[in-house]
């Protein structure tokens, strides 16, 4: 029995050796280096990165690093390199950055051939610290202007906030069975969201906004019973939950992410009431050779189904189908498939140019109606059409994009088509 005592305490001291051989021979950072930082500040790298000075080289960490910092609107390419020591590691982290001052300058017509601008300047990368910061002024008929602030790392790595305030009003069309009406719509509201980043890949965003809507007839045929004015009071709920799995190179993306977006409204009057908002965004890209990349987006989204003509989901040629107009047509429940491929026909260190040819399908239920809308030949837009992407590779989202949308079916009926411009890829 002694014996065998004694041989179990020699094992377990010669395990105990072993383990700590082992252990002592795993190496550590010595030190990490960033270089290539120009508005980026280096504290807040360190704190948003998990690869930290003393701890064991874990490479596959680093890489998760890297994916993080090239997300950032402020990184255009991130790379590392490890300079191996006899008992250590040197690492250095390289940083290319973006210029994430951008300024904001749209101009068009409107329906009443009047001239309407919208100007405004974005900081991406205020203070140095992943900030979105900025604001816009529109003038389209009347006056509108917003402020926007993110800080997906204000707190800690995982934690963050968003304030937004919002004074919109424009002029909209109105849907009242086969009349349209069209009334100005002010929209003022102030959000706060809480950030949180769960994982590398997964991000919820959580919280409340109170605003006021008003709606002022304009012109238009309605019936007697339809309010000419409204001021209502809501507050709003919103929840997003965000899986992204792509993966970033300069202006070719490859990979899966998907949205989903829900929203409770709370609200008391005569023609809305509470009601539950809710839609999700799948999007897949697939880089084809070295020169094109695939891009798709699949929105399906189901709202209460009142009937009403305040219905959330719009058809718009500068949301969802290009080509089909501007507030056309509104419903409670949306789908709508947008797929492009894109190929870059000049690429240089400072500009890139892309060609695009798209097919944008999209189907809406009538507020009110029933699921089998989505079916209905009289609901389905179908269009397609190319364009044009002009690319600075040295500015952060500065990509100007003009396409050209024609309708493919029901063409010998009401055959549409036009032009949209913005900026930032579609999708």
């Amino acid at each position: 029995m002694k014996s065998c005592y004694m041989i179990k305490k020699v094992l377990l001291g010669y395990f105990i050796l072993l383990s700590g051989l082992l252990l002592a021979q795993e190496k550590t950072i010595k030190d990490i280096e960033f270089v290539g930082l120009k508005k980026l500040k280096t504290t807040f790298i360190k704190k948003v990165i998990s690869t930290k000075k003393g701890a064991i080289l874990d490479t596959i960490l680093l890489k998760e690093d890297l994916v993080l910092l090239n997300r950032m609107p402020a990184v255009r390419n991130a790379y590392f390199t490890i300079f191996e020591n006899s008992n250590s590691y040197n690492v250095t982290i390289a940083i290319v950055e973006n210029q994430t001052i951008l300024p904001e300058f749209n101009a068009w017509t409107t329906t009443n051939k009047q001239f309407a601008y919208k100007l405004g300047i974005y900081d991406y990368n205020f203070l140095g610290k992943n900030i979105s910061f900025g604001g816009f002024y529109q003038k389209n008929i009347f006056n509108s202007y917003g402020v926007h602030f993110k800080a997906p790392q204000l707190f800690s790595k995982k934690w963050g906030a968003s304030i937004n305030y919002l004074n919109w009003k424009s002029e909209e069309p109105l849907y009242f069975e086969n009349n349209t009406a069209n009334y100005s719509y002010q929209n003022t509201s102030l959000e706060f969201l809480a950030i949180h980043q769960l994982h590398l890949k997964h991000q919820l965003n959580f919280g409340i906004t109170f605003f006021r809507e008003k709606y002022q007839y304009l012109s238009g045929e309605i019936a007697a019973d339809i309010p000419r004015k409204l001021n209502l009071k809501k507050v709003l709920f919103k929840g997003v939950y965000v899986f992204d799995n792509l993966t970033y190179y300069n202006h070719y993306i490859s990979g899966f992410k998907t949205s989903l977006h829900t929203q409770f409204v709370t609200t008391e009057n005569n023609y809305q009431h509470h009601f539950l908002i809710a839609w999700n965004d799948f999007f897949y890209f697939k880089r084809i050779a070295s020169t094109a990349n695939w891009a798709n987006r699949l929105r399906f989204g189901l709202a209460s189904n009142s009937n009403t003509p305040f219905a959330p989901f719009a058809l718009d040629n500068n949301i969802n189908i290009r080509g089909v107009g501007v507030l056309i047509d509104r419903g409670t429940g949306t789908f709508v498939l947008n797929s492009e491929y894109r190929q870059t026909l000049y690429d240089q260190n400072k500009i890139a140019i892309q060609s695009n040819f798209f097919v944008d399908l999209g189907s809406w239920r009538k507020p009110g109606g029933a699921l089998s809308d989505f079916i209905k030949s009289q609901n389905i837009h179908l269009y397609s059409g190319v364009g044009l992407r002009f690319i600075s590779k040295k500015i952060y989202n500065a990509t100007f994009r003009i396409d050209y949308g024609f309708r493919l079916n029901n063409l010998q009926n009401n055959a549409k088509g036009g032009f949209v411009f913005g900026i930032g890829q579609y999708f």
